[in-house]
């Protein structure tokens, strides 16, 4: 590329006016900061949070992005505290509302620790270290002791016999579970003291009236416990079990009273539920637990108590979320805010001031503080979007082929017209338990916007199978992999095609993990559908993602309810794997090579399979080196985003046929110019 073409692309960051008469690039994608967890201060009067910066390349080295912790004070400004090369973590404030503590390894530091900083500003202390990382932490009431959450030490010789070479890995054997250490603050020079439970810690939480936790046990310290095997047990300071929640099924977040007399916490009313969406309230000493929602249209995605008696929930329903109160005994459930941002994160003060964080069709995540009737936006990590014309964004509802209403979300081109058809990109979410709301949806995979600004719709669909509707619905597909679910698909194509938007010839379908098991579907038994495809982290046999993933009790228990052995016939039908001989569409394979989830062998399996076809169509695969089950560094990210976009334009509104050259010029001068 010219230098004066450079020039253009750095001015194109740096001038918001020429920003605007161009929509949004790739460029200014991987530049996006955003709010990530918020928590208000005891008193109400600041709201502490973490914002997401990516990383700056070329000037930085490769990697996820950078934490940053700010502060909202009591006059609504927003402040730096721990700025720059940081990551910050697991931020909560201390019980005395005059400190924020967080999770670190700053400076020389070889572990995670637990570290403090004065409301006032100043150098962070360190308060915890232990011989590994600490992964989470919880204070008693009155801030003495704090309970932290690390794995065993390895012990010394296992340790000198590592590094003498003898690191061979017993596949699933010699796990070290995640213990809980109890440390007096008081007291800094006692050693911690481990409280030695059966199975692996996942997370604890001191009751505020001081004398017990709850805690999340798994039997493993595997992902597949993590996922459906994690169960709640109350016990007391010194580790003996007062009683025990035997939720089934997957296991969501949990909050105590502030009385300490319930226990709320998301779960599931049965294992093959594929979501924790259900708002359940328990007592101190466990037992029985009542499902507070049981006809909810939607999943709670999370919770905290307003008061000893209430609770507050957001609720992912349709493409919009809700903040909704409910009596701790089930009764006055009521609607607090629903038109307004898609809310993500939700944190109480103790007298009932709530914090939350949010996106809108218009910008990422910030946070908001919310008044009683309304929200107030607090931050804004991009001020340059302003100056950017963003293409519209509505909410878009079909019939599907059986009469089931489907929804998603349509960003349009950025040049509009009734009088015109235009090429669609068909974005698929993974999960299938997730969903799309109609807040930001531009990001490194699904760079919307940008794609917008080329001339493309494209279409976010919450096929059957997706959360946000409710158990029923998100149990529509279960059993019946690459079936209805898939249909849903086309069938918003086909909508969009009816309504003269939408130019059937030029159709493209991309997703990650589940959404690129749709993507390799789309490429082979609905091929005839889209002219380019661009798979990331999927999958393309069942019966070898069985065998090779870190989560088959998942496959088994929330998505097809049997083993392969056991029907054989259906895992292979539901394979593209074995429909490549049907495949036309021209597809990209982009996959971390170190995914656990979607073992690569899937991605390679599927790409030399096409490649050996008579008539193969075009097929490329690009592995990242270190990447697991999506793309965390910024130079992998940028990458993906430019493949993307190029081998849309290429099949969709270019010359088709060989794929784009495979090496990619990157233009990295300005890519954190736009402050």
């Amino acid at each position: 590329m010219t230098n004066v073409w450079k020039t253009v692309v750095a001015l194109a960051l740096a001038i918001p006016g020429l920003a605007m008469a161009q929509g949004m690039s790739l460029e200014q994608i991987a530049t996006l900061k955003q709010a990530g967890s918020a928590a208000i201060s005891p008193d109400g009067s600041r709201i502490a949070y973490i914002r997401s910066v990516p990383r700056d390349i070329p000037d930085e080295e490769d990697g996820p992005a950078w934490r940053e912790l700010h502060v909202i004070g009591d006059d609504g400004r927003s402040r730096p505290f721990i700025t720059g090369q940081a990551s910050v973590g697991g931020m909560e404030w201390h019980p005395d509302g005059d400190r924020i503590v967080f999770l670190d390894k700053r400076g020389d530091a070889e572990t995670t620790r637990l570290y403090s900083i004065s409301v006032d500003g100043g150098e962070a202390t360190e308060l915890v270290a232990l011989e590994t990382d600490i992964a989470g932490y919880s204070f008693s009431p009155d801030g003495a002791k704090v309970a932290v959450l690390a794995f065993e030490p390895v012990d010394a010789e296992h340790e000198e016999l590592e590094e003498q070479g003898f690191s061979q890995v017993v596949y699933e054997e010699g796990l070290r579970d995640r213990r809980i250490y109890v440390l007096d603050l008081e007291n800094p020079h006692e050693a911690p003291r481990m409280i030695a439970l059966d199975g692996s810690i996942q997370d604890a939480e001191w009751s505020p009236a001081g004398d017990r936790m709850a805690v999340k046990i798994t039997p493993r310290q595997l992902v597949d416990d993590t996922l459906v095997f994690t169960r709640i047990r109350i016990i007391d300071v010194e580790g003996e079990e007062i009683g025990r929640i035997d939720n089934p099924g997957k296991l969501g977040a949990m909050a105590w009273s502030p009385d300490g007399e319930h226990l709320a916490f998301i779960g599931t009313n049965v294992v093959n539920d594929a979501a924790a969406g259900r708002l359940m309230v328990a007592g101190n000493a466990g037992g029985d637990f009542e499902d507070l929602l049981p006809a909810l249209p939607g999943h709670v995605q999370n919770l905290g108590w307003l008061d000893d008696d209430r609770i507050a929930f957001l609720s992912a329903e349709g493409t919009a979320v809700r903040l909704g109160a409910i009596d701790a005994d089930g009764d006055d459930q009521r609607t607090l805010l629903e038109d307004g941002p898609v809310l993500s994160g939700l944190s109480i003060s103790a007298d009932g001031d709530i914090a939350l964080t949010g996106s809108t069709p218009e910008h990422p995540s910030e946070v908001f503080r919310f008044d009683g009737g309304a929200v107030e936006r607090l931050t804004d990590s991009n001020p340059w979007l302003a100056e950017v014309e963003l293409a519209r964004q509505e909410v878009v509802r079909y019939t599907a082929r059986d009469g089931l209403e489907i929804e998603g979300v349509l960003v349009y081109p950025l040049d509009y017209s009734e009088d015109r058809r235009y090429p669609l990109i068909l974005n698929v979410h993974g999960g299938p338990e997730a969903h799309y709301s109609n807040g930001w949806l531009t990001s490194y995979a699904s760079p919307a916007q940008h794609a917008a600004a080329e001339g493309y719709f494209t279409f976010f669909q919450n096929y059957r199978g997706s959360t946000g509707r409710g158990v029923e619905f998100s149990q529509s597909s279960f059993g019946r992999p690459a079936m209805e679910e898939f249909d849903d698909l086309v069938d918003g194509v086909d909508y969009l095609i009816e309504q003269g938007m939408a130019d059937g010839d030029r159709v493209g379908i991309t997703g990650g993990s589940y959404g690129g098991y749709a993507t390799a579907w789309g490429a082979t038994q609905y091929s005839e559908r889209f002219a380019a495809a661009v798979m990331n982290v999927g999958l393309s046999n069942q019966i070898a993602a069985f065998g090779t993933s870190d989560i088959p009790w998942e496959f088994n228990l929330v998505h097809l309810g049997k083993w392969p052995w056991e029907d054989w016939d259906l895992f292979q039908q539901a394979s593209p794997l074995y429909h490549v001989e049907k495949a036309q569409t021209p597809i990209l394979i982009l996959h971390g090579d170190a995914d656990p989830r979607v073992d690569p062998t899937q991605s390679r399996m599927f790409y030399r399979f096409l490649k050996l076809q008579d008539d193969a169509p075009p097929v490329r695969l690009v592995l990242y080196p270190g990447e697991g089950h999506g793309n965390r560094r910024a130079a992998s990210r940028y990458d993906y985003s430019l493949r993307l976009m190029r081998w849309m334009n290429h099949y969709l509104k270019g010359e088709g046929g060989e794929p784009p050259p495979y090496r990619i010029e990157y233009e990295l001068e300005g890519l954190a110019d736009n402050d």
